[in-house]
């Protein structure tokens, strides 16, 4: 283990599947739209958050969308489609080449950063149609771990109308996954975000999630300073990068901020249910 200090990262996986499920349920039911919509990438966040859904609000009622790019791991499909036939749900398959093609092909020198996120965005277009044609809310698929590290893209994975990972690390996402029975293949394969051959989160990271989460867990949930983790073991370079990397990525946690001019400015004093008369 890293460092020091002993973090217990372990749940309560009944506990949480009640109150996730509950979540879902909850939050769906109230809104015009009863059933959910999924990006389903073949990786562990997204089949959570279809299992979790399927338990939630029955299979009939959740859409799973396999949207892979021409370059996609075939890996990534069948282990989409195991969630699919393990749970259920109902499901659609679309490549998005032909939405992505043109614009990679304007600017033949992007690099991969810029790829990716044209990629993670068409698949939200096609996410968030499919919730119009479907009558489903947009479930996301994020983890605390990688909304906290920025890991994401902004009006791509990140975007969604619930989120019930997102108080959970990576860490814990592995174990409710295999308490909730999904294929051991997923739960233990590196993870990726599959937008070019060969790359994984923890390769870009630089770090692993089991090395992260331990320290993301002192600093956010036990509200440690950075010297406090340093003296508890963590490596001084380990700790200033990713508190750099929590701090320069606020920005993507937060809706657009809004330049006030007035006593009841959106975001800032209009912000409750009550405020509109509900």
């Amino acid at each position: 283990m890293m460092g020091k200090k002993a973090v217990d990262l372990t749940i309560n996986t009944a506990l949480a599947t009640q109150i996730l499920t509950g979540f879902i349920a909850t939050e769906i039911t109230r809104t015009p739209y009863k059933k959910a919509v999924i990006n389903l990438s073949g990786g562990i966040d997204s089949a959570l958050s279809c299992f979790l859904a399927a338990k939630a609000l029955g299979p009939e009622n959740v859409l799973a969308l396999r949207l892979p790019y021409r370059t996609s791991s075939p890996d990534s499909l069948d282990h989409a489609q195991m969630v699919i036939d393990a749970t259920g749900v109902q499901s659609l398959t679309f490549e998005i080449s032909d939405m992505v093609d043109p614009l990679l092909k304007r600017f033949p020198d992007m690099n991969s950063m810029r790829r990716g996120n044209i990629m993670a965005r068409a698949r939200m277009i096609v996410l968030y149609d499919q919730s119009e044609a479907f009558h489903g809310l947009a479930v996301g698929t994020g983890n605390k771990t990688e909304i906290l590290l920025g890991y994401t893209t902004l009006y791509g994975d990140s975007a969604c109308a619930i989120n019930p990972l997102g108080d959970l690390y990576k860490t814990q996402v592995r174990q409710l996954s295999a308490a909730l029975g999904i294929p051991d293949v997923i739960v233990q394969k590196p993870p990726t975000a599959d937008l070019w051959q060969g790359q994984t989160d923890e390769g870009e990271l630089g770090f692993t999630y089991a090395e992260v989460d331990k320290l993301l867990y002192l600093l956010v949930d036990q509200r440690y300073s950075p010297a406090d983790c340093i003296e508890a073991g963590f490596p001084e370079s380990f700790v200033e990068k990713v508190v750099e990397k929590v701090r320069r990525n606020q920005f993507k946690r937060i809706l657009p901020p809004i330049a006030k001019l007035t006593n009841r400015t959106v975001g800032y004093d209009f912000l409750y249910l009550r405020d509109w008369g509900t």
